[in-house]
């Protein structure tokens, strides 16, 4: 199995510019744990939960840092045929719980840990309709 048959292809990215308090409200609506950035469509980082709360350790104020001051620059990412087993690798030896997926550099897609186990399991249930 390949990335690009597994992959959410509706990608919610943040931009170099977006700021600390939107990434943190885009990020507490439950749907995500991190977000790639871009620019111009290219990956260039990663913002995580874990960005943000260093951020305010440090003291930052979240309605002036920007994606771009906390992001992780050179994220992880796969291509979109990359299979399976080697992004179970890459997940399992990084420790991420999401990676993007591109191609040519260009986010066309993210998969997360969920979506791999999803994707292996075959659900032992079987429905009956009664008379």
């Amino acid at each position: 199995m390949l990335a690009k048959e597994i992959m959410n292809k509706i990608v919610t990215a943040a931009t170099r510019k977006t700021n600390g308090r939107d990434l943190s409200v885009k990020l507490l609506s439950g749907m995500y744990s991190g977000l790639p950035v871009v620019d111009r469509g290219k990956v260039v980082g990663v913002v995580t939960e874990f960005d943000l709360l260093k951020a305010v350790k440090e003291g930052k104020d979240l309605q002036k840092i920007l994606a771009d001051d906390i992001m992780t620059k050179d994220p992880i990412c796969v291509e979109e045929d990359t299979h399976i087993d080697e992004i179970i690798r890459i997940m399992t030896e990084k420790k991420i719980i999401r990676v993007p997926v591109v191609r040519k550099g260009s986010l066309i897609g993210v998969i997360s840990r969920c979506d791999i186990l999803n994707s292996l399991i075959q659900p032992e249930f079987v429905t009956f309709y009664g008379d």
